[in-house]
């Protein structure tokens, strides 16, 4: 017996649409921090993580599960960041086999340097090409969609109004 959902023609239409953007989107996020700043998206990631969580530390698996990357894939980012001085390993002192990534000064440097192309390129590719309700719709739909497919939040609560000087956004 057959039990397979196919998609109809306009729920096919959408995904094609959702996976057309998506794809775009992102390929272009992608090389606009390569070319303006020299780091992947991912790495990129890792240093908002890391620039949001108190003392700027966070354990490596923690790291890894929010920012959606395996331990070992993990691992070689922070290893590459770490030659770059923007990241070193601390062991954890509530855990003895674990680690923490914390960022550096220069790691928050080059985050702060970065920020305002990455910053503009998002608002410039998703925001500026959509109305207020929009963005309200796309940020509701992408919630279902996140806590449909996680368990915990990715992202802690962003505060209105930070300052450019103090905190960085990723998109």
């Amino acid at each position: 017996m057959n039990d397979t959902r196919w998609l109809d023609t306009d729920e096919q239409q959408t995904w094609r649409s959702f996976l057309t953007a998506s794809r775009l989107l992102f390929e272009r996020i992608e090389r606009q921090l390569q070319q303006e700043a020299g780091i992947p998206h991912a790495y990129y990631e890792i240093l908002v993580r890391l620039s949001e969580a108190p003392e700027r530390t966070l354990r490596m698996s923690q790291l890894a599960s929010t920012s959606l990357s395996s331990r070992s894939r993990l691992s070689h980012a922070v290893a590459r960041m770490e030659q770059d001085g923007w990241v070193r390993r601390e062991p954890c002192h509530t855990d003895k086999r674990g680690q923490n990534a914390v960022l550096t000064d220069e790691g928050f440097a080059r985050l702060q340097a970065a920020a305002p192309g990455h910053v503009e390129e998002v608002r410039n590719l998703l925001f500026d090409a959509l109305t207020p309700e929009q963005q309200r719709s796309l940020r509701e739909i992408s919630d279902v969609l996140a806590g449909a497919l996680s368990d915990a939040p990715m992202w802690p609560a962003v505060a209105d109004g930070c300052p450019a000087d103090e905190c960085a956004s990723d998109g």
